[in-house]
């Protein structure tokens, strides 16, 4: 059984919709969003974003289940790399 599609809200204003369990950076892709990548296995933190608040690695996270809220997404904001 599919799940729901989950509302995505990304930082360039557009809206998508996913299942949970789908990759964070293709589904970025959709969103004509460019996630950068470092290591491609959640060791260099380049592509950090937060989603609800939470920071995670696009890299190796996957679209979470729901309980029916949509979700967010920012770009996470570190001082030291500025």
């Amino acid at each position: 059984m599919r799940s729901q599609p989950i509302e995505i809200k990304w930082p360039n204003g557009k809206t998508t919709f996913a299942c949970s369990g789908e990759d964070w950076l293709l589904e970025a892709k959709k969103a004509d969003i460019s996630i950068p990548t470092g290591c491609l296995t959640g060791s260099c933190g380049a592509c950090e974003i937060e989603v609800n608040g939470e920071v995670l690695r696009a890299c190796i996270h996957s679209i979470p289940r729901t309980n029916g809220s949509n979700l967010k997404v920012d770009f996470s904001y570190d001082p030291y790399w500025e």
